[in-house]
């Protein structure tokens, strides 16, 4: 199987460009602390969800689960920088708006699998 096949893989792959062109935007103070977090995050759940495209029946299940928790953990610091003014409202909006999709993608991946 090729990565690049899971349309969710590109999804996230995105995200990560996405967010990491907002790098040099972000203030110092945040840079190292919630911005690091958030790219950890974010690829954790591509290293998940590359696990699971390999995976069979529960290990993929397991860590689809796993990735659905990073996922939701992610959504909160996104939305903790905008709080915070690290981010604008239109960097914090397109990044949500992906997040989202991401979530839609991987619940209906999550319920193909139960």
């Amino acid at each position: 199987m090729n990565d690049i096949e899971l349309p969710i893989l590109k999804k996230i792959y995105d995200l990560y460009k996405t967010f990491h062109s907002f790098r040099k935007v972000m203030p110092k103070c945040d840079r190292f602390t919630i911005f690091e977090r958030s790219e950890d995050l974010i690829i954790d759940v591509i290293e998940l969800f590359t696990e699971a495209g390999y995976g069979r029946g529960s290990n993929k299940v397991m860590a689809l689960d796993r990735a659905s928790v990073k996922l939701n953990t992610l959504r909160l610091l996104i939305r903790l920088t905008k709080d915070t003014g690290s981010l604008d409202l239109k960097k914090y909006t397109a990044l949500q708006t992906v997040i989202d999709e991401i979530g839609r993608m991987l619940g209906g991946w999550i319920r193909s699998m139960k």
